[in-house]
């Protein structure tokens, strides 16, 4: 008869170092604006799947890209002066 070994302890042995690190958070707190904005166009896109687009949703899809990349922008203008680690030119 052969035995069941749980696999518990090889998940859960490597969790504690797989916690994101201040840095990282910092970086996604940054980009927070640019994924709610895209979050918003993909739900803009989302309500067209299964019909022909009306005009409210052309308008609602326009607004949604026009965030997104105002989003983009304002990001890109703040991490303007910010170099990354490695010395890529």
């Amino acid at each position: 008869m052969d035995h069941i070994v749980t696999v518990q302890d090889a998940v859960t042995a490597f969790a504690d170092f797989m916690e994101p690190t201040d840095a990282e958070l910092d970086a996604i707190e940054q980009e927070m604006p640019v994924i709610l904005a895209d979050v918003d166009l993909l739900d803009a896109h989302i309500v067209t799947l299964d019909r022909t687009p009306t005009e409210v949703d052309e308008r609602r899809i326009r607004r949604a890209r026009r965030r997104a990349l105002a989003a983009r922008v304002a990001l890109v203008n703040r991490t303007a002066g910010t170099r990354l680690p490695g010395g890529a030119a």
